[in-house]
């Protein structure tokens, strides 16, 4: 190294040095961490459906407690494009490995989804993937909910969550939304308790099968023939609330959801 310590040459070496050694750190940490991560990332996944369809607790406080809670649910994989539940010997010749299955990731991936035309997206998502995960829970073998992932744009972001449907198939049981970037105390109140509140004993469709559940601007009006098909609005935040009934009638209407919905609910 040359003796003038201030020469370019060797700051560009320490500097050189220092990321190296930090970027060795950061991999190795990331790598070691990995199985740490995944598994809290499953955890507040299975926190998220538990509060849609009403069973997370105040007292629920530990990784136990909610790993107990979610085993009532049954995991299920739905063919988004036949809309039919696949049984383990359909799931089979997909030659997809559910366990490790990333529904955005797969989104993403050409081979593993579809492209929506602007008609169809109105959820604003662009591509839907082929197939998604639903969670059906269950007592004495008897369906009590069926809880499904949802997303699509707000203002700023995408909104994801999950909602619950009762098994009649037409009426919600909870909703709540896992990760967005709207405007804290606007757009942002989607996380209020006291806004996901209003959303259970709501119906979904109308008397034609239709998507009839909304998000609106103001307050609903008591005694009125829509209540049970309408939430408040979002004060100060109409195009998040426009954005969460978009999604609501894209993923509960029959281009994803609506047709499984119907048959467990044994409409069809």
């Amino acid at each position: 190294m040359s003796s003038d310590k201030d020469a370019m040459r060797n700051i560009l070496i320490v500097a050189l040095s220092v990321c190296f050694v930090c970027s060795v750190v950061v991999s190795g940490a990331a790598v070691s961490l990995k199985p740490e991560r995944l598994a809290n990332k499953e955890l507040d996944r299975n926190k998220n459906i538990l509060i849609a369809a009403g069973l997370f607790e105040k007292g629920v406080t530990n990784d136990s407690q909610v790993d107990n809670l979610f085993k009532s649910f049954e995991v299920r994989v739905v063919d988004l494009q036949t809309h039919q539940i696949l049984t383990l010997d359909e799931i089979k010749q997909t030659n997809i490995d559910f366990s490790r299955y990333d529904q955005r990731k797969a989104a993403k991936d050409r081979s593993m989804s579809v492209a929506l035309s602007t008609t169809e997206d109105i959820a604003s998502i662009s591509t839907r993937a082929n197939y998604s995960i639903i969670y059906l829970l269950k007592r004495d073998g008897e369906l009590q909910r069926v809880v499904l992932p949802v997303h699509g744009y707000g203002l700023w972001s995408t909104l994801y969550g999950f909602i619950s449907v009762q098994a009649d198939g037409n009426t919600v049981s909870g909703i709540t939304f896992y990760e967005h970037q709207e405007t804290a105390g606007l757009g942002g109140e989607v996380d209020n308790p006291r806004w996901k509140g209003l959303w259970p004993g709501k119906k979904i469709y109308d008397e034609k099968g239709n998507v009839a559940l909304e998000v609106i601007k103001g307050s609903v009006v008591s005694g009125s023939s829509k209540e049970k098909y309408q939430v408040d609005g979002l004060s100060g935040a109409t195009l998040t609330s426009r954005g969460v009934s978009n999604l609501v009638e894209y993923w509960l209407g029959d281009q994803a959801f609506g047709p499984v919905l119907k048959k467990l609910g044994g409409k069809t």
